[in-house]
């Protein structure tokens, strides 16, 4: 990855959709019919005389949001009129947030143990999906579909804290998690997107403002693209001019899209079609109830509490089901193993199928059973490591499949030494190789054995003999 050396400022408004069954202001379903223009009122398509209606589930899921940022909370709910001239509101403005928004001055800690300041979170509703069939520069027209019309949105606007398109990456993908934690993000379905700002210091630190990037990674690859871009036009001599652009992430590149707006442009008034909500401290004590235990909490507790690694305990906790299957498999089992086999055999098998864990019908039961199995030494890693790879498939009685199977660590030293002295006189040069400090030669001929054991030898009990046997 490049090292940027001048200094950079970032700052993030992310906009994610929340997943509720209905839209903000109407009861639209956010989910379904696919074909345009078919999830849609004479609301969310800002007919003369409609009224919106506020949607409480949302505002709920927002408010779980806030609390998780660290965020202080404004006693009201308000909401204001954004103008402008675009087609994808098709009442030419979009019902937000902006005098007072729901959240101010939290704060999101990054993997390496850096703040984030969050100056607002605050909720909107989405606009239309603006269509371009020939792509956004060269499409002679576009076509508007309004089912996206009205779905609730949260915006997080972070303060101009990020110093790399790393880090910007890593704020997203921090995000992202307590979004799934909190259970108010389609993880699979949902749609996150950012608008980045980012400035130099060689240009004196002129803000350029990158529109509707989707996806954490993509975030990175404009932010990298825009830095250079903003680099090589200051070699050359040329002038940043405050503006918005555009990420084509087929291309691989930003492009002006008009000069940038500043907030007064947008004429902002307060909605009037919608009554101040107020956010009583018994409705928050509520909210407060149901707030899972967020993954970074979860990370030290791991760490603190059950003595893992913590990388293992932020790959675990990175993903909710799998951090709620490890704490109920350490319950029975030393921490470490379960750390060891979730974290590496379990997610590999998941990733092979191309699944998540909810997907499948493995419970910590099957789990508990394998481990205990390895931690007792009545199968080896290597039969563990396909008996898990089968379960993910198909779940099944794991002790009795080992006793129907066959599969128990074959633990006679009488047969062990068999196996061993014949893989020995298999490998006449394997065994001479070692004798000359070629030690990974050993691997060969104990491989052998495993081969001979249909994997249910113990390779520490078989590098033992075979050793033994050599030195005779």
């Amino acid at each position: 990855m490049k090292k940027f050396t001048s200094s950079i400022i970032i700052g993030l408004e992310v906009h994610a959709e929340l997943s509720t069954n209905t839209k903000l202001f109407c009861g639209c379903p956010t989910k379904g019919s696919n074909e345009p223009n078919t999830r849609t009122c004479v609301t969310c398509l800002g007919h003369p005389g409609s009224k919106p209606v506020l949607n409480k589930k949302a505002v709920e899921f927002a408010l779980k949001l806030c609390l998780a940022l660290n965020c202080e909370i404004s006693p009201e709910l308000i909401f204001s009129r954004k103008s402008y001239f675009y087609p994808d509101m098709a009442k030419n403005y979009q019902i937000s947030q902006y005098e007072i928004p729901l959240g101010e001055r939290g704060r999101l800690r990054l993997g390496d143990g850096n703040e984030i300041g969050i100056t607002r979170v605050h909720m909107e509703e989405d606009p239309a999906s603006l269509v371009h069939p020939a792509g956004m520069k060269e499409s002679a027209y576009v076509l508007v579909d309004y089912n996206r019309s009205g779905n609730p949105l949260v915006e997080i606007v972070t303060e101009p804290d990020l110093t790399s398109p790393d880090e910007a990456r890593d704020f997203m993908k921090q995000l992202i998690t307590v979004l799934d934690y909190l259970e108010i993000f389609d993880i699979n379905n949902g749609i996150i997107k950012a608008d980045a700002n980012v400035s130099i210091k060689e240009s004196g630190y002129t803000r350029i403002e990158i529109k509707n990037i989707t996806g954490f990674k993509e975030i990175e690859r404009a932010l990298m693209y825009e830095v250079n871009r903003q680099q090589n036009e200051i070699k050359n001599n040329k002038k940043i001019h405050q503006e918005t652009r555009a990420w084509d992430s087929e291309r691989g590149i930003t492009f002006s899209l008009r000069k940038k707006e500043t907030e007064e442009d947008y004429g902002y008034i307060i909605d009037t079609d919608l009554v101040v909500t107020e956010i009583t401290g018994k409705w928050l004590s509520e909210i407060k109830k149901h707030m899972p235990e967020l993954a970074q909490d979860k990370v030290k507790k791991f760490v603190d509490k059950h003595k893992i690694k913590k990388d293992d305990a932020e790959i675990i906790a990175a993903d909710k089901q799998l951090a709620e299957m490890f704490e109920k498999v350490a319950k029975h089992v030393n921490p470490e193993l379960a750390a060891k086999w979730i974290r590496r055999e379990l997610i590999r098998v998941l990733n092979y199928n191309k699944k998540e864990l909810k997907e499948v019908s493995l419970t910590e039961k099957h789990l508990v059973d394998l481990l205990k199995l390895i931690e007792q030494r009545k199968i080896t890693d290597n039969i563990g490591q396909q008996i898990i790879e089968k379960l993910v498939e198909n779940p099944f009685d794991v002790n009795e499949y080992v006793k129907k199977e066959k599969l128990e660590a074959v633990s006679d030293v009488l047969e062990l030494e068999k196996y061993c002295k014949e893989a020995i006189a298999e490998n006449p040069k394997a065994v001479e190789d070692y004798k000359k400090g070629e030690a990974k030669a050993l691997n060969f001929i104990i491989g052998s054995v495993m081969r001979k054991s249909k994997g249910k030898a113990t390779p520490k009990e078989v590098n033992e003999i075979i050793l033994r046997l050599i030195k005779k």
